[in-house]
């Protein structure tokens, strides 16, 4: 119905219809919000600077020296190993021995194993290399605690100090997965390395028979878990980060502003820097769309609770409905990486219903209270005298501007909302405007009826008739039905009538010479009646050409079938053929002249061209079958033309009664009017 633009919010301010993300992607955590995360470990350690590499090997030559002596945990499992093979034995002999081949070593773990001091210190230097021969002291113990001949409380002295150990790994893997985009690609590789591991071993466990009972289960450890949780956490930590300050929003708007722009930034880096890096398992743009998903419809369905204002209706429903999936999800950024994810809305469907609901029956009522207080605004001036503004010579009134500013605002807004909101509103703003229009006619006719001495009067009147025309203007495009433009017509038609009363009643007595003077002197009275009409001409310029047009055509009108009247009202009978082809040769030389006189003036009526003439012709014919020719043509040019005018028209001829209603009886026939015929002999009164 109305064109479709980005909502530019209530009058004087901007509200987004669409959202505008400036600005270069945050980064996903701060260093001063580390702090929230030590609730996903139970112990947690600062990430290690990566030692130099001489550093590095002077650790790997002392390490090397401790392990000529074997302690610790290392020392300890040496024993898992003694007593299964005999001096001597063939490899052949040892491989039947085992009942099933050991599990698929994860790199890492080839080599002698080094010791629990020495993974310590890998692992707080922040080596993640440590990772495979931790998994392997893991494995090593589990087999010991199959196979027997330890003790109880020695398998778990030793359970402890590797799960003591995997506390470590946990931070060194889990610290730079919390801050990814802080984290230096290659690390950010090894530490997914190292969860995927894990998450291999979890499922290896999982699927193997249940451990000892000796040692603790600590199978699954669902790392990949402790990660999702720490992205919900930081989802959590970005979103409800307090807005920015900006002028002419609310609280509200800028809080989901900066939850929107939040969102598709992160995620947009999310798509570009760590998609290439995480293995595709890990679904790492599922895990944070689906956090920031939930964040964003946790704050949509707390506002919503409450019961909110008119302009936070709108704002969420516009947030819900379209900028969110639209600007957001569906964004060229992001809409191919989204598409699989299922994130739902924000908000259940009952939910949104029910706000929709809300939102159309506020702006409704909105509408109709603006529009009214317009109207009132405006009468007011009509009764004060104020004089209207000109605009291109023209007199302006910024009525018909508002009230459909008002309509279109309303319209949009829903339309920004959905298409469909859309569609249901416009019935209803249709609706109220037919009721304003009934409403606005009745106000002009009650200042024509009560201010007719006002100064301003007249340019008021020519005001409100321009008004007609942006409003049907609108109307059309809207598709509005054809009865929203009957009390426009009514309007327009009571103030032509009366710009154009003192004319015509300057108009009568001139007239009233054509049966006085028994039409002798008629081409100098109709030339008097030209001249009165042009002295009144400029006293309409300032309507709109149009509206100029349609004037100049009841003028034209009026002076049609004034002559016709006078016509009608001859006492006098022509008996002679030589007298009625005289008088019918003035009214034709008189239809002549008024026909060039109205066309000049801008009269648009070429309907109106043959109305004198042919009654010239009428007068003029003798031979009664010619006459009834004549009006039957007459008749199917002017429907409303009756029995009662042709008797007028015939009574000039002095027929005789029979030859009247032979002729009278061919508008029988020509009986049926058209819609869209205009009136000309129905405004003739006949006796």
């Amino acid at each position: 119905m109305l064109q479709t633009m980005p909502f530019q919010g209530l009058p004087g301010q901007r509200v987004p219809g669409a959202l505008d993300f400036p600005g270069s992607p945050l980064k996903f955590r701060s260093g001063s919000e580390a702090e929230s995360e030590a609730s996903m470990s139970e112990a947690s350690s600062e990430d290690p600077v990566p030692l130099p590499e001489a550093e590095v090997a002077r650790d790997e030559e002392e390490a090397s020296k401790k392990k000529k002596k074997p302690k610790g945990l290392a020392g300890m499992f040496s024993i898992f190993t003694k007593g299964k093979k005999k001096k001597g034995q063939s490899g052949a002999a040892e491989r039947e021995a085992q009942p099933e081949a050991p599990p698929e070593a994860p790199p890492g773990l080839g080599g002698p194993l080094p010791t629990v001091e020495e993974l310590k210190a890998d692992l707080e230097r922040g080596r993640l290399e440590a990772a495979g021969p931790l998994l392997r002291l893991e494995r090593e113990l589990r087999e010991a605690a199959a196979a027997g001949g330890v003790s109880e409380e020695e398998l778990v002295r030793r359970q402890s100090k590797v799960e003591a150990l995997y506390v470590l790994l946990r931070d060194q893997v889990l610290g730079p997965l919390r801050r990814p985009l802080e984290a230096a690609p290659e690390r950010l590789r090894q530490a997914l390395a190292v969860l995927a591991e894990q998450e291999r071993e979890d499922r290896r466990v999982a699927a193997a028979e249940p451990p000892p009972s000796a040692l603790a289960a600590t199978r699954p450890r669902h790392w990949l878990q402790l990660w999702q949780r720490a992205v919900a956490q930081e989802a959590e930590g970005r979103m409800g980060r307090p807005p920015a300050a900006a002028e002419g929003l609310s609280e509200a708007e800028r809080t989901f502003l900066s939850m929107g722009r939040t969102m598709k930034e992160d995620l947009e880096a999310v798509v570009q820097r760590l998609k290439p890096l995480f293995p595709a398992e890990f679904g790492v743009v599922a895990v944070y769309a689906e956090s920031y998903h939930a964040q964003f419809a946790a704050q949509i369905a707390a506002m919503a609770q409450f019961e909110l204002c008119q302009r936070d209706t709108y704002m969420l429903l516009l947030w819900v409905q379209n900028l969110y999936p639209n600007d957001i999800i569906n964004s060229a950024s992001l809409a191919g990486e989204l598409q699989g994810i299922n994130l739902g809305s924000l908000l259940p469907p009952k939910q949104v219903r029910l706000l929709e609901a809300t939102f159309l029956s506020n702006e409704v009522a909105s509408v109709k209270e603006l529009m009214a207080r317009a109207l009132d605004l405006e009468s007011q001036r009509w009764a004060q005298d104020v004089a209207p503004q000109r605009l291109n010579g023209h007199c302006h009134s910024e009525l018909a501007i508002d009230i459909i500013q008002i309509i279109s605002q309303g319209q949009v807004k829903a339309e920004s909302i959905t298409p469909d909101l859309g569609k249901q509103i416009q019935h209803m703003l249709l609706a109220e405007l037919a009721a304003f229009l009934r409403s606005y006619q009745r106000a002009f006719e009650d200042f024509l009826e009560r201010c007719k001495q006002l100064q301003n009067y007249r340019a008021n009147v020519m005001a409100n008739i321009n008004n007609c025309l942006s409003f049907r203007i609108s109307l059309e495009k809207w598709q509005a039905p054809q009865s929203l433009l009957g009390p426009l017509n009514e309007l327009k038609s009571h103030g032509f009538d009366t710009l154009l009363q003192g004319l015509f009643w300057d108009l009568k007595p001139l007239f009233k010479r054509f049966t006085q003077t028994r039409w002798a002197a008629s081409a100098q009275t109709l030339e008097e009646i030209v001249s009165t009409v042009e002295t009144k001409l400029p006293e309409f310029s300032e309507l709109r050409e149009c509206f100029q047009e349609e004037l100049m055509e009841l003028v034209h009108l009026h002076l049609v079938k004034e002559y016709i009247v006078r016509l009608c009202k001859r006492r006098v009978v022509l008996k002679t053929a030589e007298q009625q082809q005289q008088l019918a040769g003035q009214v034709l030389a008189n239809a002549e002249v008024i026909q060039h006189f109205c066309t000049q003036i801008g009269s648009p009526a070429t309907w109106l061209h043959h109305a004198l003439p042919t009654l010239a012709e009428i007068i003029r014919l003798q031979d009664p079958s010619a006459i009834k020719i004549e009006v039957a043509t007459y008749a199917t040019c002017y429907p409303d033309f009756s029995k009662g005018h042709l008797s007028a028209i015939l009574a000039i001829k002095g027929m005789s009664s029979s030859e009247v209603k032979s002729i009278r009886s061919i508008l029988d026939v020509h009986t049926g009017a058209p819609e869209a015929a205009k009136a000309l002999f129905s405004l003739i009164k006949v006796g």
